[in-house]
């Protein structure tokens, strides 16, 4: 992990002795002190970029101003700034990968702790131990012993029927998540969570793009902005190349900057994920070579341990495998940061539903409305009724969640509970039914940077800095299905830049058939995992004969049932680890 901080909160009354204590301690340790005032003692390690402001406030991580140029040390801030203010210059003037810690100095035991709305760099939290402590790194804390790992089986049992959602509770007991642009709030022994940022205020009327033409300029330039600046920093760069609209659009961004870039796609043993058809234009495109690497087999593992940083269940055993091998070839390559286009599709809209022409009709009118569902018909290939039947339902019903609750294979005393609360979720009066569904997506994009482990080496993801989903907000849900294509606006941002062949195609490679053969391979093993597992001890799973019979059920052509099973497994091997 890169960035690696422990933050140590005084309470008003009591706890002084215990955060003196487990300072001489963390004094031993390769961290180093970074900050140390009345309420907040601060230590980071030695790699950690971190940047002093002047009042007591420290930012870990990096931070650019919003033209992509990095804060330094020094006079980056405008004079006499209280700490609300700075907060407030950071998210309307800058961007990055960040947390920002403020203390109130003196003797006073208030602290403040805002993560950028990015999430980039991660920050968890103690609920009810003393001392407090704020981290981005949970196994910190347990090596210090402000922490003792313990299983929140309500978590659990509640992560067995959304194993997806995005939720601030963790799996471990009194740790919490501070979610991206949340704003922490320490005064004596009170704490208070707010949110310093919310992705709806980007959707509002006074901030909507109208013009097609100038939306297609804003969001090239912000997402040129962002790859260039992240770069530059890092100066070598292996870039997850799937062949794609999303990541070939990074290609095209970082084959403007003077960073040394090599280009990773990855095949599977069996058909369906072999992408090099179109990867391959792009790096002719870029004048660079391509580097194909196989997904082997043996490293899909369902009993692999979750790295020491973990706080919930998030790598399943297709992202296992990943991970494994685009760390092994980072370090073959000698790259200082891994890029991906995750979240590419959230962030240029691609809802695969009626929801754009839905927004049509509300924000523009029948006209505007209607010519969104002709190109909505044309996306989807159906009939012009179908998709204004669609779009009907989608203006008339009442939404749905981002979650579905799933009790398959799951104990019958398991008890029926809503998705964990989530602050995106609450969408103002009046919101629209394409803005609703793409900003619940976009509080899912958070699972990517918990699942995607590159160990020592940055992972950029572009697609998600601030300055870029705040562009792409502003851009209404229809305009980005215009002409009849998904992801309009960003194939008209790049149309100059990339190979005709990418531009225009509707397929997709995925890793279906990889994982069909993952699990005819192990299913025998994966069955006793689960009927000898602490999952099965306690009663969560359903009894052992359901399960042995849907082992020994034989699965239907494209049948996809048994990614139920890798859930599952993912969750137990995330609780045994923690034993």
């Amino acid at each position: 992990m890169p960035y690696r901080y422990l933050a140590l909160l005084s309470g008003r009354n009591g706890d002084s002795e215990a955060v003196l204590k487990t300072q001489l301690t963390l004094g031993k340790s390769a961290l180093v002190p970074r900050l140390c005032t009345g309420s907040l003692v601060l230590f980071v390690s030695a790699e950690t970029p971190t940047l002093s402001v002047p009042g007591n406030n420290v930012l870990v991580g990096r931070v650019f101003r919003n033209d992509g140029t990095p804060l330094k040390e020094g006079s980056e801030f405008p004079d006499s700034l209280d700490q609300q203010q700075l907060r407030h210059f950071l998210l309307n003037h800058c961007w990055g990968d960040y947390v920002l810690l403020q203390s109130s100095g003196g003797s006073s035991a208030d602290a403040t702790i805002m993560r950028d709305p990015s999430g980039g760099v991660p920050c968890v939290y103690s609920v009810g131990s003393e001392p407090r402590f704020v981290t981005s790194d949970i196994s910190l804390a347990t090596e210090h012993g402000l922490h003792r790992r313990q299983i929140d089986w309500d978590f659990i049992a509640q992560c067995l029927i959304y194993p997806h959602q995005v939720t601030q509770s963790t799996a471990l007991t009194d740790v919490r998540e501070l979610l991206p642009g949340g704003l922490l709030r320490f005064r004596g022994r009170d704490v208070a969570l707010e949110q310093a940022w919310s992705p709806w205020d980007f959707v509002s009327a006074e901030r909507r793009e109208d013009d097609f033409e100038r939306a297609a300029v804003l969001v090239r330039d912000s997402v040129l902005t962002a790859t260039k600046a992240w770069a530059e920093i890092d100066r070598s760069v292996l870039l997850e190349l799937s062949g794609g609209l999303d990541s070939s659009i990074l290609a095209a961004c970082l084959s403007h900057t003077a960073a040394s870039v090599s280009c990773c796609t990855l095949v599977t043993p069996v058909p369906g994920a072999d992408e090099r058809q179109y990867a391959s234009l792009v790096t002719e495109n870029m004048g660079v070579a391509l580097r194909v690497e196989e997904l082997d087999f043996d490293l899909a593992r369902f009993d692999a341990p979750p790295p020491p940083w973990s706080v919930a269940p998030r790598i399943n055993i297709l992202q296992h495998a990943l991970n494994e091998t685009m760390n092994a070839v980072g370090s073959l390559e000698g790259a200082n940061s891994h890029f991906s286009g995750g979240g590419g599709d959230t962030i240029f809209c691609y809802l695969g539903n009626a929801a754009p022409a839905a927004d049509a009709f509300r924000e523009r009118g029948v006209a505007a409305g209607v010519t969104a569902v002709r190109e909505l018909s044309h996306l989807h290939q159906c009939t012009l009724w179908k998709a204004a039947r669609l779009t009907l339902n989608k203006l008339f019903h009442r939404p749905k969640g981002l979650y579905e609750a799933d009790f398959t294979l799951l104990s019958p005393e398991a008890t029926a509970m809503p998705p964990a609360w989530h602050p995106w979720f609450e969408a103002p009066p009046g919101a629209l039914p394409g803005d609703r569904r793409r900003i619940q997506l976009l509080a899912g994009t958070q699972l990517y940077r918990h699942a995607m482990s590159r160990g020592t080496r940055d992972l950029r993801m572009p697609l998600l800095a601030q300055p870029v989903v705040e562009t792409c907000l502003s851009v209404p849900a229809w305009m980005w299905i215009a002409g009849g294509r998904n992801r309009s606006v960003a194939r008209a941002a790049f149309a100059d830049h990339l190979p005709t062949e990418v531009l225009n195609r509707r397929s997709k490679g995925d890793f279906a058939q990889y994982l069909g053969a993952i699990w005819r391979r192990n299913k025998d093993q994966m069955r006793d995992y689960l009927l000898d597992g602490e999952l099965q001890a306690r009663g969560l799973l359903a009894p052992q004969g359901v399960l042995t019979e849907f082992f020994q059920s034989q699965s239907a052509p494209r049948d996809e049932s048994f990614f139920r099973i890798f859930d599952l497994c993912t969750i137990e091997s995330w609780v045994r680890h923690q034993c």
